[in-house]
């Protein structure tokens, strides 16, 4: 980062880090709700519940 940043615009891109690295876990955890594994004989629709769920609450935890 360059040393002319101000320190406002490096906490904005600080949380816009974290945000995005939360937005991340929370689609993964949306994938792997819908990911189809043939080895394991689950619940499909509480499978992806869990996801989403698991999802919301990484959302939600940022305020996002």
């Amino acid at each position: 980062m360059s040393d002319n940043v101000a320190p406002n615009e490096h906490e904005r891109l600080r949380t816009l880090e974290a945000q995005v690295q939360v937005l991340a876990q929370a689609v993964r955890a949306l994938a792997e709700g819908l990911e189809e594994i043939p080895s394991q004989d689950t619940d499909r629709e509480k499978q992806a519940a869990r996801g989403a769920r698991l999802a919301h609450e990484l959302l939600l935890s940022q305020g996002l």
